[in-house]
């Protein structure tokens, strides 16, 4: 199986010297972000989301299917995730990786478990049709951090997604096209983000950096993924091994996790706005409606 490229000794050698004179080597300061972009797609609940050059790209579906039979009055609601050789030789298609596997049990612990999506809202008869959404997450480019911003780009594009609407008469659901009646959004309940953060060092001397890039997650000593919606309520603090964080540094991880989820979650809405404004009758959408009618 192909592996990524390590760093060399040299470059190992200056990362560490860096971090003792309190410098990243791409010039950010130990708790910023690299540039965050966001766009969509023209299709509700396309979300392309860009951090640095890593870049995730998610798309939201729905279909009406069947229920769980432990779950009659509740819809379904799946995320899958895809790690091709596109985004890094170090991935194959169709043989999952550990890091492909950590991804997908995080998103799905912040997500779907957490319950951000009202899965109640997505029932059309109990116990024998419901809506089915779901998420896919395709990995487009890998420069670290992919957590982070795969929980961004599903947030993102589940607030964008509009699943057509319906009507429900005795056991018969009818199902309109976005040319019959206008399509409607998802019941979200809150909206978790990731924010992930490496350690390096022991004690006194260890450093804390956020949003870290490849070659800074390749070198890390541990890590941990705080997911957390902008009210401040957690969802859960993930420390898969690695040197060991007292209490105090993280109830500052925290802290700063919460500032964080705020700024990005008041981006999420801008870059909303902005395309809902595109897609107004005298937007974008119209423009491009009277062409295809030409």
């Amino acid at each position: 199986m192909p592996r990524e490229v390590e760093p060399s000794i040299n470059e190992k050698q200056f990362f560490s010297k860096a971090l003792k004179e309190n410098l990243r080597i791409d010039g950010r300061s130990f708790d910023q972000f690299r540039a965050l972009e966001l766009e969509f797609e023209d299709e509700y609940g396309v979300a392309d989301v860009r951090l640095g050059k890593t870049r995730v790209l998610v798309n939201i579906t729905a279909e009406v299917t069947s229920p769980f039979p432990d779950r009659l009055f509740d819809g379904i609601f799946t995320i899958t995730t895809e790690l091709s050789p596109m985004a890094s030789p170090a991935f194959e298609t169709n043989r999952p990786t550990e890091q492909e596997v950590l991804l997908s049990r995080l998103l799905e612990k912040t997500l779907r478990r957490s319950a951000a999506l009202d899965t109640e809202s997505l029932c059309l008869i109990a116990g024998q049709k419901c809506w089915s959404v779901r998420a896919d997450v395709h990995i487009l480019s890998h420069d670290g951090n992919l957590i982070d911003a795969s929980c961004i780009a599903i947030i993102a594009a589940l607030q964008h997604f509009r699943k057509p609407d319906t009507s429900t008469e005795g056991e018969t659901v009818t199902v309109y096209t976005l040319a019959e009646r206008e399509p409607v959004p998802l019941s979200l309940l809150h909206f978790p983000l990731c924010v992930t953060f490496s350690f390096y060092g022991k004690g006194q001397e260890q450093t804390r950096l956020v949003d870290t890039n490849l070659m800074e997650e390749q070198l890390r000593e541990g890590s941990c993924t705080i997911s957390m919606n902008r009210h401040g309520e957690v969802c859960q603090i993930a420390k898969l091994g690695g040197i060991a964080v007292d209490a105090v540094e993280l109830l500052q991880c925290t802290n700063i996790a919460l500032e964080k989820v705020k700024d990005i979650s008041a981006y999420i809405t801008k870059r909303l706005q902005e395309d809902l404004k595109k897609r107004d009758k005298g937007g974008l959408m119209a423009e491009l409606r009277a062409d295809n009618s030409r």
